[in-house]
């Protein structure tokens, strides 16, 4: 059993995001909060209800977090574990409304930025590879 916790890396629109619910929803902020302090605990064994793995992705091991929500809110953090076991969050924000339309435009946007971000790795040998 891992006795520390893992790993949490935030992509930049996903930590502006972030940063901006705070300021306007604090409550919804908090519960998101919540959540990724739950995965970064529980890693990879983290499952539903707060997490899901999605299907019919390119990337395998693409999942979401589905932290709870204040209202009408129904917020969703796409995220993958990299090569070092570290959780990348990708593409944040609320599907409510938009429930097919949300996954149809973040899915792709997900598995761009977790392509770019391995690129990066690979460029700095940060890949966790010897």
């Amino acid at each position: 059993m891992r006795s520390m916790n893992w790993e949490i890396n935030l992509h930049p629109a996903v930590e502006s995001w972030l940063l901006k619910l705070a300021e306007e929803d604090p409550a919804a902020a908090d519960l998101i909060e919540t959540a990724i302090d739950m995965l970064a605990v529980s890693g990879p064994s983290l499952g539903r209800p707060l997490v899901d793995r999605l299907s019919g992705c390119r990337t395998h091991n693409l999942k979401e977090l589905r932290p709870g929500s204040s209202g009408r809110t129904e917020v969703r953090i796409l995220f993958v574990f990299d090569p070092r076991r570290e959780a990348i969050l990708l593409v944040a924000g609320d599907k409510a409304g938009r429930w097919r339309d949300w996954y149809r435009e973040s899915v792709p946007l997900a598995e761009a930025r977790y392509h770019e971000y391995l690129a990066a790795a690979d460029e700095a040998g940060t890949d966790g590879n010897a």
